[in-house]
């Protein structure tokens, strides 16, 4: 498992979503979307901050919860669309 410190999608979805929460109970394939970590309104940041982040388009990102749903799916997408980045 990646550390916080190394490891920017999963601090961010910490800081965001889980305030409070020990980065390192994070699992890669916990789901996100299922648990309601991350609703509508959290997808849309998310992939806001992908976005600027990662100098991704937005036009370039997968609107459809499933390219979110684990941090695994999510280190997916940004190493295809930004393979510097991950």
């Amino acid at each position: 498992m990646s550390t916080i410190a190394n490891d920017p999608i999963r601090a961010y979805i910490v800081s965001e979503f889980l305030a409070g929460e020990d980065a390192e109970d994070l699992t890669d394939d916990f789901d996100l979307i299922e648990s309601t970590v991350v609703n509508s309104l959290g997808l849309v940041r998310l992939i806001s901050w992908i976005s600027e982040t990662y100098s991704i388009p937005v036009d370039d990102i997968p609107l459809e919860p499933a390219a979110y749903r684990t941090l695994a799916d999510i280190r997916d997408f940004v190493g295809r669309a930004a393979p510097a980045a991950v």
